[in-house]
């Protein structure tokens, strides 16, 4: 049984950091893409970055470039994600997400087949 668990949210002012932590339990494919997505009140989810499992090509959406970096931990079967220099426009809700496929057929929020119950991020200017 697959159960996604983030951690690490917070409260932090612009410019701040938070590092953001994803358990892919019960996750066991070879082949596979993480995401991590978020959510504003009133806006769509939106994806923020991704990582494939076990070859680390990793991709992000243009507004965190430079300032969000995701990675892996294969022996924890963990997923982070790094924010640095953070913006009050960065506020959401923020959500892993885990598809058995390549990251590069990845193309929204509708294609992940489990999800994370989701960490706040506030950021105040």
């Amino acid at each position: 049984q697959v159960q996604l668990v983030e951690s690490g949210g917070g409260s932090v002012q612009a410019g701040g950091s938070l590092t953001l932590s994803c358990a892919l339990n019960g996750v066991h494919y070879s082949n596979a893409c993480v995401g991590w997505l978020r959510q504003a009140p009133g806006k769509e989810r939106e994806g923020v970055a991704r990582i494939g499992i076990g070859h680390n090509a990793t991709y992000y959406t243009d507004s965190v470039k430079g300032r969000f970096t995701v990675s892996q931990d294969n022996a924890k079967n963990t997923v982070y994600l790094q924010m640095n220099s953070l913006k009050p426009e960065d506020t959401a809700m923020y959500y892993c997400a885990v598809v058995p496929y390549p990251c590069s057929v990845v193309l929204g929020a509708d294609d992940y087949r489990y999800w994370g119950q989701g960490t706040q991020v506030t950021v105040s200017s």
